[in-house]
């Protein structure tokens, strides 16, 4: 059985409608904006730009890093407006997931002809 399987089907649906909103060709932060207010339509609880300290030898550090969004307080949702998905991309999803202590990511490339084309589920 695949680890919130329902709500990255409900987060995936909410990202499909956006992208066929607007389609392909805008600025990230243009879906981020969007997606929010989908999350929001469909009741699911989000946090945008959610702090994620890391801790180093004991003490925590604010280093600047932000996840694009925490869904659910489980899901963190990374988004990209890119021509493709790179293997760095993927390795900020893994690396968010063992910082925060969540298991489940999910990213997304808004910038495909099809969504599901840009979309990687990843599990710690």
């Amino acid at each position: 059985m695949l680890i919130d399987k329902a709500l990255t089907e409900q987060i995936i649906g909410a990202a499909m409608e956006v992208h066929r909103q607007l389609g392909p060709g805008l600025m990230e932060s243009v879906y981020q904006t969007c997606l929010a207010h989908e999350l929001g339509l469909r009741s699911i609880k989000w946090e945008r730009e959610k702090p994620l300290p890391i801790v180093y030898k004991g003490t925590q550090l604010d280093c600047g890093y932000r996840l694009d969004f925490l869904v659910e307080d489980k899901v963190i949702l990374e988004l990209k407006a890119v021509e493709q998905l790179l293997p760095i991309h993927e390795a900020q999803l893994l690396t968010y997931l063992k910082i925060s202590g969540c298991k489940v990511g999910l990213l997304i490339n808004f910038n495909v002809s099809l969504l599901k084309n840009g979309i990687k589920r990843r599990v710690l």
